[in-house]
């Protein structure tokens, strides 16, 4: 099957996007980062963002990879047949292993490591090895944080798009 990239935003040259791949509108996926849909299916959610480094990939029995709409994937994430709720963000350097359900508005601190089957209930913040629930997420870091990180990419996508053209 080959991706459905068509409504990307912007798509960095070096990164690698591989099989059963659909990128919602407003999408970015940047330097280096690799999304193998060639076992089973990656979905990335409008207006998200995957950054440098990162790796999405499926497992073949049972996990494909879910990313909800207005989520920070940060630089060097790993994310194995897990699914991400909305508007979401994923510190540096996380790994989400299979089975993994992460609910929407959660932070995942730099660092974490979510072991399979992991459940995150909704407006958790996430930190640890393995991670666990710290608080819960405040308003303020709804609006703040997640909301700026993502549409900071937006733009940053946007402006890219536009380089790239000339």
């Amino acid at each position: 099957m080959e991706p459905d990239v068509s409504d990307a935003l912007f798509i960095a040259d070096t990164a690698s996007i591989i099989g059963d791949v659909r990128l919602a509108p407003g999408v970015t996926v940047w330097y280096n980062a690799t999304l193998r849909g060639d076992v089973n299916a990656i979905s990335i959610g409008e207006n998200s963002n995957f950054q440098d480094n990162c790796v999405a990939h499926g497992n073949p029995v049972q996990w494909a990879v879910n990313v909800g709409k207005r989520v920070t994937v940060g630089h060097g994430v790993i994310l194995h047949g897990c699914t991400i709720g909305d508007d979401c963000l994923i510190g540096m350097g996380a790994v989400i292993l299979d089975g993994c359900e992460v609910g929407s508005g959660c932070i995942i601190a730099a660092g974490t490591v979510l072991l399979q089957g992991t459940v995150i209930p909704a407006r958790s913040l996430v930190a640890g090895v393995p991670g666990k629930v710290r608080r819960e997420v405040t308003q303020e870091e709804q609006d703040g944080i997640i909301r700026e990180s993502w549409e900071y990419y937006v733009g940053l996508g946007e402006r890219a798009r536009r380089s790239v053209r000339k």
